[in-house]
């Protein structure tokens, strides 16, 4: 059964808002949590290597919001993924990461608007319980796959436990390609 847990059991799909070439020789999965620090401090990594290796990776962020150390995480999940929903997923998460933890409601909307959305879609979609659903069946399909903490990444499938730096992810990436 570990020899399982290790593996990703659902591949990645359009619900996870993928970057990059869907034939890329390297599947990235990232499960993060918008309120954690040390996802914050890998958020640059990511993007480092998504510019400089983005030709040979499909990326992908999953939420797994902790819920009880990170009481913003869903809520900010729910703002990436109402703002997913005016095909601004991206640049929602950049705003969340880039700017002070713990976003209010109030703070998520100056995001959605600060990055043009329709602003009462954005509230009706981020009021929506199918998204919070939808996150949280996510979250249940990373525990599935052995997630236990945040971040936690895979590559073509397989759980990453290296040091999430960019030396190491890079390397990492490399030896696949």
């Amino acid at each position: 059964m570990a020899q399982e847990e290790n593996r990703l059991q659902d591949p990645v799909s359009e619900a996870d808002w993928p970057r990059g070439p869907s034939h890329a020789p390297v599947v990235l999965v990232e499960y993060g949590d918008y309120d954690c620090n040390a996802c914050r401090a890998v958020h640059g990594v990511v993007e480092r290597l998504l510019a400089e290796k983005g030709d040979h990776i499909l990326f992908a962020f999953r939420h797994f919001p902790l819920t009880k150390p990170h009481p913003r995480a869903l809520p900010a999940a729910r703002a990436a993924e109402a703002a997913g929903r005016q095909g601004k997923f991206w640049e929602m998460h950049k705003a969340i990461f880039e700017n002070p933890r713990e976003p209010s409601d109030q703070q998520l909307a100056k995001y959605a608007a600060h990055i043009g959305l329709d602003m009462a879609r954005f509230a009706t979609d981020f009021a929506d319980k199918e998204i919070e659903r939808e996150i949280l069946r996510r979250r249940m399909h990373g525990l599935r796959s052995g997630v236990n903490g945040t971040p936690t990444f895979y590559i073509n499938g397989k759980r990453y436990d290296g040091e999430p730096s960019y030396e190491s992810l890079a390397a990492a990436i490399d030896a696949r390609l």
